[in-house]
């Protein structure tokens, strides 16, 4: 229900950046998880805040990479999925498909055997960016899931997260674990009504990656 208004209201925010600090979770099994923690990456450049985002379990360029690297400077972003340590772009898309225009980009995604280092590597990078206190916004993205399949532990990210003191941390992906969500600030849960999949559309660029 709509909130209806029948009177100003002022609500006092606050500018300063040592009120940074705060965790979010996003999560769930609709979509949505990443792109929220894009756009809450929009709007901390828009006001002069430092982003960095890093992304575990993924590899292969996608329109944010572009995005991030051509228009906003104070942003950085980095994979973590095995494959882009391995610097195998060409592995994960299908790039003759993408110049001819077929629409036939394909992904890969690896066992869990194999993203378990990769993960380890992710949390110690992102440890290594907190205590820096260069960056206001860290953006985990899909470290849920690493955190969901133990390749990393709750342990260690309850060690990385003791070292904050004034960045704001995004952490996206489904099946958040409920030690992690007990910590959080903010908790958003999205949930799949419906989704193109169900239909038989697969993921089309730009909009879904």
């Amino acid at each position: 229900m709509v909130t209806r208004i029948e009177r100003e209201i002022e609500v006092q925010g606050n500018d300063r950046k040592e009120s940074l600090g705060l965790l979010h979770v996003y999560t769930g099994d609709g979509r949505g998880k990443t792109s929220i923690a894009l756009g809450t990456s929009v709007r901390a450049a828009g006001s002069g805040l430092h982003i960095y985002m890093i992304q575990f379990l993924k590899s292969g360029e996608t329109g944010e990479i572009k995005t991030i690297k051509e228009h906003i400077p104070n942003m950085h972003i980095v994979q973590y999925g095995a494959e882009a340590l391995r610097e195998k772009q060409a592995k994960i898309f299908d790039f003759n498909g993408l110049k001819n225009d077929t629409g036939s980009t394909k992904f890969k995604f690896m066992p869990d055997s194999e993203e378990k280092d990769a993960a380890r590597m992710a949390l110690e990078h992102a440890t290594h960016i907190l205590k820096s206190g260069n960056f206001d916004l860290l953006i985990l993205d899909e470290v849920n899931v690493a955190l969901d399949k133990e390749l990393i532990t709750m342990k260690n990210f309850r060690e990385f997260i003791s070292h904050n003191k004034n960045t704001e941390i995004i952490c996206s992906g489904r099946d958040a674990p409920k030690e992690l969500i007990d910590m959080a600030d903010y908790v958003s849960e999205l949930s799949n009504t419906k989704h193109p999949w169900q239909k038989g559309i697969v993921a089309r660029k730009g909009i879904d990656y």
